[in-house]
């Protein structure tokens, strides 16, 4: 009986131990594009940084076109008003007869 037990638990801890070092050298290279992602931003950020400092302006307010994109008032009457559901009981959420 001991030697069945032995022979059907001695295969399992093998693969459970390849699996393991499978994740591991995983997590390493998962380490290794989260350092190389961040240095790729870090970088980006620089070179706005530069730019920003050779032009010596940030967008202000003033210079966005917000009339563009206004949504005129007489387009929004055609459409109709959800009106919400107040019928919500309660007692049906927690019975146990379902």
């Amino acid at each position: 009986m001991k030697k069945l037990l032995l022979m059907m638990i001695l295969p399992l801890l093998t693969l459970d131990a390849d699996t393991n070092s499978t994740k591991s050298d995983h997590n390493k290279t998962d380490k290794n594009s989260t350092i190389s992602n961040t240095e790729k931003n870090l970088k980006e950020q620089m070179e706005r940084e530069k730019r920003y400092a050779k032009e010596q302006k940030f967008e202000q307010g003033d210079d966005y076109d917000l009339k563009a994109v206004e949504v005129d008032p007489e387009a929004l009457k055609s459409i109709e008003a959800i009106e919400p559901d107040y019928d919500f009981d309660i007692t049906d959420v927690y019975r146990d007869d379902i």
